[in-house]
């Protein structure tokens, strides 16, 4: 299996979108400082994740939330939870 995943930092709000093999250990890599992209905003919680039987199912994926109505479809689709979270780190 292949992860598209996105993770929000605890310390600024703000939300990273990447995809994987091993969601867990790519998790575990985010929060210990181990991934340069984010290292500087950790504590993260894992907010949502897909997964795709082809690698390439789940790097498209990554492309399209990462767009700009990717980013529109998950902001509705998780909607109670930043209604609920709304302002909390």
């Amino acid at each position: 299996m292949f992860y598209t995943y996105v993770i929000q930092s605890l310390k600024d709000g703000n939300l990273y979108t990447g995809f994987t093999s091993d969601l867990q250990e790519r998790f575990q890599k985010h929060n210990r400082g181990l991934m340069l992209s984010t290292k500087h905003r950790r504590p993260f919680r894992l907010i949502y994740y897909e997964a795709c039987l082809m690698k390439e199912d789940a790097r498209t994926r990554e492309k399209y939330l990462k767009s700009g109505i990717g980013k529109r479809y998950l902001k509705q689709r998780l909607k109670t939870y930043f209604d609920k979270f709304k302002g909390s780190k």
